[in-house]
């Protein structure tokens, strides 16, 4: 899980991650999908039944496992269940469209949950999301930069590569993993 989708490994922790990944049917499909439609993966039935007889509505699919659900007070499980599925949805794009794999984004989304689930017992108003993103792009560029440093030119070849993936749609790395 963690050399093809670290970001969502890094927020939700591997069995859920892989639990949303097998629901949505491949990293690709849930990258797709909205936060609302992730946010209630794995609650398909509830969901047909409610819309079928008219009940509530579920709150929570396959995240309800996370241990941020567990955190929250009832009044405010169904907030947490959809911050957690933005943040999720948001992972899954960053680990299917980018092409080096990097935890920098997940750790950054798990720290925003945690000051939300913070702000929701203390009421202590957590950072906004264009300073968090802010900084874990100065700190990828600050890792990229030392391996760039170091990697010096890695050649024509390997760009035209990435390249030549890129144009079908997705990364080198990406092709890589689903191939073999």
């Amino acid at each position: 899980m963690d050399s093809l989708c670290p970001n969502l490994t890094a927020l939700m922790g591997a069995p859920i991650g892989a639990r949303l990944i097998s629901k949505a049917g491949s990293l690709f499909s849930l990258a797709k999908k909205p936060a609302s439609t992730v946010q209630i993966l794995g609650a398909e039935k509830a969901l047909f039944r409610a819309l079928k007889k008219g009940g509530k509505l579920p709150k929570h699919g396959v995240i309800f496992h996370s241990s941020f659900i567990s955190r929250a007070t009832a009044k405010n499980k169904g907030r947490i269940s959809r911050y957690l599925a933005n943040k999720a949805a948001l992972a899954s794009r960053i680990d299917f469209f980018r092409d080096k794999h990097t935890k920098v984004y997940g750790m950054k989304f798990k720290q925003q949950v945690e000051d939300r689930l913070e702000f929701f017992k203390s009421g202590k108003v957590p950072r906004k999301n264009l300073e968090v993103m802010e900084e874990a792009k100065k700190e990828l560029e600050a890792e990229e930069g030392t391996a760039s440093n170091s990697d010096g030119d890695a050649g024509e070849e390997s760009a035209k590569k990435k390249k030549k993936y890129r144009l079908r749609g997705r990364s080198s790395e990406t092709a890589k993993a689903h191939r073999g």
